[in-house]
């Protein structure tokens, strides 16, 4: 089987590591572990939020970090996404154009052919938790999904925090997508990693998605990066470690679960911005 399948298959990865602030060096780990996933059959990798650049502490020196969509990390993904083959997606720190004081926490997917196929900023910072992510981070606006197509399946993105919305990943499945990529920074914390596993898993369920969420290595990450099917189940996981997990979709998987739990055809509700 190859990674040009149309047979209604498909692999994908989720990788997980700890970037810190040095871009080049992420672009490194990301290059190794994206190296490893297409080695293991995987026609698309996500990796987690903040992939361009993170600091514990959010801060200025985010902003300074933050690149356009056509500087040194995106070209990196793309020049790496056409040698492997491969779609990537990763969370970057975007520049914001005329805002010296904050930036966009952006995810950007490439192609094979290393030209950006989606975007997707932040919608819902994470101003919880004692956390305060907007005093730093623009929120992105309220628009139509970037969506985009791999061997068959339809891709939507979605950031960390916002998997605590399910109508933020509803408006994706609205508009077709059968996978919801989900990079994150879940930081650590009392009954987190708790919170971690049944937001992913319930997205995946009441939606009759796949759901790949790939989170920071510890210690300030959770871990526990994984895929998550359209029942509910784990089929790909990884712990604490740096890695990279992959597993085989199934668009027969997604028939056959709607066809059980036809879930989205008897809802009564609408999702409609607030």
């Amino acid at each position: 089987m190859t990674l040009n399948d149309t047979n209604g298959t498909m692999a994908i990865g989720v990788a997980q590591f700890a970037p810190g602030d040095d871009t080049a060096e992420n672009l490194r780990n990301i290059r190794d572990l994206a190296t490893l996933a297409a080695a293991r059959g995987a026609a698309l990798v996500v990796f987690p939020e903040y992939s361009s650049f993170f600091t514990p502490k959010l801060g200025p020196e985010a902003v300074a970090a933050a690149e356009p969509l056509d500087g040194p990390f995106v070209r990196g993904l793309a020049a790496l996404a056409k040698v492997l083959g491969v779609h990537i997606a990763a969370g970057m720190v975007e520049r914001v154009a005329g805002d010296d004081e904050r930036l966009s926490n952006t995810v950007v997917a490439v192609d094979t052919a290393g030209v950006v196929v989606a975007t997707y900023r932040k919608q819902h910072l994470y101003d919880a938790f004692g956390q305060r992510e907007s005093e730093f981070v623009r929120a992105g606006d309220i628009e139509p999904p970037q969506l985009f197509a791999v061997n068959g399946f339809t891709i939507g993105m979605q950031t960390c925090y916002d998997i605590r919305f399910p109508e933020a990943t509803r408006v994706l499945v609205d508009a077709g997508a059968d996978v919801v990529l989900v990079p994150a920074e879940w930081v650590r914390g009392p009954l987190k990693e708790q919170h971690w596993r049944t937001l992913v898993t319930a997205r995946a369920i009441e939606n009759t998605v796949y759901v790949a969420a790939a989170d920071h290595a510890p210690p300030i990450g959770a871990g526990n990066s994984m895929i998550v099917d359209p029942m509910g189940v784990e089929i790909a996981t990884i712990g604490e470690q740096s890695d990279v997990a992959v597993s085989w979709i199934s668009r027969q998987r997604i028939d056959s679960v709607r066809e059980t739990n036809p879930a989205l055809e008897l809802r009564r509700y609408r999702v409609v911005p607030r």
